[in-house]
């Protein structure tokens, strides 16, 4: 199912993994735990959605042609797509994203994923309750970020439905309110390191 050029394409039935952020740059970070996501959450495809800018940060991320181009250097795979689909629908916060995608693709299966550093701080997203209540959520231990990703006020307030790590594959076929917390082998690129080394420049 498409909406034109630019959009990404799914069917229905299918299970989406949607990673969100400003891949300011995207990195080798970033494509491990796609892969992993893939693997670990039984997706059929997963979808970088290349933000026009995080709403918590002040400065404006790089040029979005730009870090299209760069997230498909660092990712070629056939079952992840890059968009700025998020631009193209207006849309900044992720339930927003999730309420227009829901709309614009019915009977695709998505599924949030993040990492465990963004469960601790999840309490604090517009309408987080209401993104753990209406979409499966994946959370990707990264590291240092186990314990406090375990203790976090949406893991509490959610604890009841969170799917054992052993049925990990289960996620994207499991009605929400679901979310599943896997440790994965770990990649410490960060894009704020790479920001710093000036590798990335202005």
């Amino acid at each position: 199912m498409g909406h034109g050029p630019g959009f990404p394409v799914a069917r229905a039935g299918q299970a989406v993994g949607l990673l969100g952020g400003s891949f300011d740059p995207p990195h080798a970070g970033h494509a491990h735990i796609t892969r992993e996501a893939l693997k670990r959450f039984g997706l059929d495809q997963v979808w970088w959605l290349v933000s026009p800018g995080n709403p918590l940060k002040q400065k404006g991320p790089a040029p979005m042609a730009r870090r299209l181009a760069a997230a498909r250097a660092v990712m070629d795979h056939p079952r992840v797509q890059m968009t700025d689909i998020e631009t193209r629908i207006g849309t900044r916060y992720t339930a927003a994203t999730l309420k227009r995608l829901g709309a614009l693709y019915p009977g695709v299966r998505f599924v949030w994923l993040m990492g465990a550093d963004n469960l601790a701080g999840f309490h604090h997203w517009d309408q987080w309750q209401w993104i753990m209540a209406t979409v499966p959520v994946g959370v990707l231990a990264r590291p240092g970020q186990r314990i406090s990703a375990r203790t976090s006020v949406a893991a509490a307030r959610f604890e009841r439905f969170r799917l054992p790590g052993r049925q990990s594959q289960l996620l994207g076929r499991t009605a929400a309110p679901v979310w599943c917390f896997v440790n994965i082998p770990m990649n410490t690129a960060s894009s704020s390191a790479i920001r710093a080394s000036g590798a990335w420049g202005e």
